[in-house]
């Protein structure tokens, strides 16, 4: 691991050569245990996102971003915790959305998904933006998707 200061003069690591070509700016601050802390909190208090969207083309249900902001955000943010996300390409065209995970503290962690966009007009780049930062935010913070029915999924006894 390379460590550097941060802008703010935050030490951060840089993953090693493995990594290189993938990974080349931080991707935590030096610490992270307050944060963790307050993200386990969060979890054990989280109930999912529930699949209230419906997807035509594969004919199932999924939770919308809204819902996957709504069913977490409120927790994150009584234990200190924020959620940052944009986008960007890179020279080579890709697309890229950064999702970053706050502490209070100063100390936070982030990643970053590439994400084809299929259709390149407005609602094409929307609807992946709106994709990938639905996908990222999910697994950032740990929260899954849950079925509105309870009935949904039956044990039996054979």
């Amino acid at each position: 691991m390379k460590e550097n200061k941060d802008l703010d003069g935050t030490l951060v690591t840089n993953p090693g050569p493995v990594f290189h070509e993938r990974r080349q700016e931080a991707w935590k601050s030096s610490k992270i245990d307050e944060l963790g802390k307050s993200l386990a909190i969060a979890q054990s208090k989280m109930k999912g996102a529930k699949k209230n969207s419906v997807n035509p083309f594969f004919n199932s249900n999924y939770a919308d971003l809204h819902t996957v902001i709504e069913s977490s955000l409120p927790y994150l943010n009584a234990q200190g915790l924020s959620v940052i996300q944009g986008n960007d390409t890179d020279e080579n065209g890709s697309f890229y959305v950064t999702t970053m995970l706050l502490h209070h503290s100063g100390q936070w962690i982030k990643s970053k998904l590439k994400m084809p966009i299929t259709k390149p007009d407005a609602q094409g780049v929307g609807a992946t933006i709106t994709y990938a930062r639905r996908f990222a935010l999910s697994a950032m913070i740990g929260i899954a998707q849950t079925d509105d029915d309870g009935n949904s999924i039956q044990l039996t006894d054979k």
